[in-house]
């Protein structure tokens, strides 16, 4: 089911704004889900203002169980995007991420709050499978970098409002309002065209000829059609060949890049930062109301990665990667020093009481910048489309278990050590991760998906592009 096109005259590329627009509605979805326990968790440990209470220990179990159920979703997510499309995989989303929220309307334990937290990571398993590659199949190059980087862009602003609605409103009342999230994904992008690839991969072509004319804005689209059913052909000729994932030099280069991104990601510890922010302001000292600066840390975040999405096909991908490793490192440093000298040390911090909020926030405008937003758009660009929905599950799976790992480790050593510990543990691996960066990672501005393959597949290494 799609929109009819009354006008061949629509400015171009509207139907790409409005189509990736509407799929990002489940990328909100889970960021609401996902930053929900920054303003919640706090609440069922005090259990003040809830009908029971939980420990640190189990808190932190439902903060993860998130991370745990995309591990074997994913999974399902590869399997179904070429048999039932992706765009009813990701409307498909929707029913998980709202029984999860129905869950939390009417949890009476903390078990009931681990099963709510493993409904929506069974849609994230999906949803990160499913729409990385969907935007990067039906953008023009010159927007694929600013649709992309759109998808952790509109993460983040849920992870906003769940805090700003998390923080003045009961959990029932939040979880309650949160439910219309994912309907309005149902409402809106059922109307929307499914990808050109797999229509001709269905030999649907005049479907996927009626799907680029929409998204292209023009009616002569037949020479990029054409491109697209050789494209299609040379799968097809792979057909049933996803080992070419690992058999392939080319591929297997590919998934060595999305690794050291996603080491990039999510070795600075942004997961277990966005699950504890809360708690993190509380133990940085009184210079600013926990509640405050945890909304103003989201907040800059929010506009740090629009900002990134605008730039990103102007300044590239590798110079932000880049400096945003540096920049994050730097801050996480300094966030440990203060906590350091402050638990640990006779030094009277009063007057520097500053240093973690600015540090932190810091922290937050650098690593949105890169490291936050170019893993998933990469991760849409470097792969043939035989193996794409593959490399998507395994780069989701890695990102859950490193996310997961590294945010109770966060808990652990806060509790055994410090929570310098942590910080100084996140700086490290930034300054670990950037020489990868530095060696491995290729430059995709600019670049159809057919190009980085042919880039990708040369055995010389590119200039200032890391491809080897």
């Amino acid at each position: 089911m799609s929109l009819t096109l009354t006008t061949m005259n629509q400015p171009r590329r509207l139907y790409q704004y409005l189509t990736a627009f509407t799929a990002l509605l489940t990328i909100v979805t889970s960021g609401l889900h996902y930053a929900w326990p920054s303003p919640s968790i706090p609440q069922y440990i005090s259990g003040n203002t809830t009908s029971f209470k939980i420990t640190n220990d189990e808190g932190s179990w439902i903060i993860i169980m998130q991370l745990i159920a995309p591990i074997p979703s994913c999974f399902l997510g590869a399997a179904i995007i070429d048999v039932i499309g992706r765009k009813k995989s990701i409307l498909l989303t929707a029913i998980p991420y709202t029984i999860g929220w129905l869950m939390v309307v009417f949890a009476k334990s903390g078990v009931e709050l681990c099963i709510a937290r493993f409904f929506a990571g069974i849609s994230d398993g999906v949803a990160f499978t499913v729409i990385p590659l969907y935007i990067g199949e039906i953008a023009d190059p010159e927007i694929r970098g600013l649709l992309g980087a759109g998808i952790s862009a509109t993460w983040i602003f849920g992870m906003l409002l769940i805090n700003v609605v998390g923080s003045y409103l009961s959990i029932t009342m939040t979880a309650a309002i949160c439910t219309v999230v994912p309907c309005l994904l149902l409402a809106t992008f059922v109307w929307m065209p499914e990808s050109p690839y797999f229509l001709i991969l269905k030999n649907d072509i005049e479907g996927a000829r009626s799907a680029l004319r929409k998204f292209r804005g023009r009616t002569d689209v037949e020479e990029e059609l054409m491109r697209l059913e050789e494209a299609v052909k040379n799968q097809n000729k792979r057909n049933g060949k996803v080992l070419e994932l690992f058999t392939k030099k080319s591929n297997r280069k590919s998934l060595g890049i999305i690794t050291v991104v996603r080491n990039s990601q999510q070795m600075s510890g942004v997961a277990a930062i966005s699950f504890y922010t809360l708690t993190i302001f509380h133990e940085a000292g009184d210079f600013m109301s926990p509640l405050a600066a945890t909304i103003l840390y989201v907040v800059i975040q929010c506009v740090m990665t629009i900002l990134c999405s605008i730039i990103i096909d102007k300044t590239g991908r590798r110079p932000l990667l880049i400096s945003s490793l540096i920049g994050s490192g730097i801050c996480l440093f300094v966030e440990g020093s203060y906590f350091y000298v402050k638990d640990f040390t006779d030094i009277d911090v009063s007057s520097f009481n500053f240093v973690p909020v600015v540090a932190l926030i810091g922290y937050v405008v650098i690593f949105n910048l890169g490291a936050q937003p170019i893993p998933l758009l990469v991760q849409g660009e470097l792969f043939p489309t035989n193996v794409k929905g593959l490399a998507s599950c395994l780069s989701e799976v890695y990102f859950c278990i490193l996310a997961a790992i590294f945010s109770k480790c966060f808990q652990v050593m806060r509790d055994h050590f410090g929570i310098y510990v942590p910080f100084y543990i996140f700086a490290v691996c930034c300054m670990i991760n950037l020489i990868f960066v530095i060696l491995f990672v290729p430059e995709t501005k600019g670049k159809t998906l057919e190009e980085i393959q042919e880039a990708l597949c040369e055995r010389k290494k590119e200039k200032g592009g890391g491809l080897v």
